[in-house]
């Protein structure tokens, strides 16, 4: 009867131990992926509306079928960050200085490549001599610009960087700057902010005139219009939005003439897709989701979806390669 007993107590461990298992990602039925706001929410949902089939075939052919992709977009950097770390999303598209905030219940799956630019100088002024470019170099950082407008405040400051001259803190003080709503997006706050810090003493929650903007293109709407004078973004927006310029912001000269670099930042480890560090995502899954991706980027319908953030590819991530956003972060929350 003991023996007996004790061959029950074995197989009831082990069918709960069974059990336990079935209640990880083979029976999650929804994959939730998110896309933070860096572009407008009607571009990335209508960019990425092929991608829920794709990522549903890609995942299947690797033993995972899911029965529904949701494909949606967050409505802030952090509204994205704690739905992956509450496990509400599983999988997001999110800066480097985004993950760094929710590395405790995010882990960083993927590093976007892009292609590099003809520009690539700390000096301003050498952005300041042709129109940026792509290369057909493929790098994992980038950098963040601090953009004059044409408004009377932009050009002062524009004239001053292109005479050779240098900023005073005076000079950025007396300017309206458009910078991102979050304070977790890396080029429109971060490194900014580092910039800042950097060469003034300073940070952009000290600057007496901001607005706080909901995305890179409301920010060079408003630049368009002069209702800011300087604006922080990624190193190639002005390439995304050159035709908008004229066509749907108003303007008659093109973005190039209008528009002048007076401040660089230093190099930002590209986009991040992570993935919530809820029970639900096993290393087999995040290991699907990996090869999906990459796979996805290899494919022209995939490099067509993925070219909304400028991404041209991925490559495996880890979290030491965001070693110098935690710093970043860390300098910026200090001086909140």
């Amino acid at each position: 009867m003991k023996k007996l007993l004790n061959f029950f107590s074995v197989m009831m461990i082990a069918f709960l131990t069974l059990a336990g298992c079935g209640s990880s990602s083979a029976d999650l039925n929804e994959l939730v992926v998110y896309f933070v706001p860096s572009r407008n929410a009607e571009e990335i949902e209508k960019a990425t509306e092929p991608l829920e089939g794709l990522l549903k075939e890609e995942l299947a052919a690797q033993g995972f079928e899911f029965e529904d992709i949701k494909i949606t977009v967050g409505t802030s950097f952090e509204a994205v960050g704690e739905a992956l770390a509450s496990g509400t999303a599983q999988v997001g598209f999110i800066p480097g200085g985004t993950y760094v905030l929710y590395d405790n219940d995010v882990d960083v799956a993927l590093t976007a490549t892009r292609f590099g630019l003809n520009h690539d100088s700390e000096n301003p002024v050498d952005w300041n001599t042709a129109p940026t470019a792509n290369t057909e170099d493929q790098v994992t950082y980038y950098r963040a610009l601090i953009i004059a407008g044409p408004s009377a405040k932009g050009q002062e400051l524009a004239a001053k960087i292109n005479n050779g001259e240098t900023l005073t803190k005076e000079d950025l003080e007396s300017a309206v700057w458009g910078v991102q709503g979050s304070n977790s997006s890396s080029a429109g706050y971060i490194y900014p902010s580092l910039w800042l810090q950097d060469n003034y003493g300073i940070s952009i929650s000290d600057l007496p005139n901001k607005v706080a903007l909901d995305g890179y293109g409301t920010a060079l709407s408003q630049l368009a219009n002069g209702q800011i004078d300087i604006m922080v973004t990624y190193a190639d927006a002005r390439l995304d939005f050159e035709n908008q310029w004229v066509n749907d912001f108003g303007r008659e000269s093109s973005i190039w003439e209008e528009t002048n670099v007076i401040g660089v930042t230093e190099g930002i480890y590209n986009d991040t897709i992570s993935v919530t560090k809820d029970p639900v995502m096993t290393p087999e899954l995040k290991a699907a989701i990996q090869q999906a991706f990459i796979n996805i980027g290899n494919t022209e319908v995939g490099k067509e979806i993925i070219s909304i953030y400028s991404h041209k590819g991925y490559q495996i991530g880890t979290s030491e390669d965001y070693d110098g956003a935690r710093k970043a972060n860390e300098l910026v929350q200090s001086n909140k």
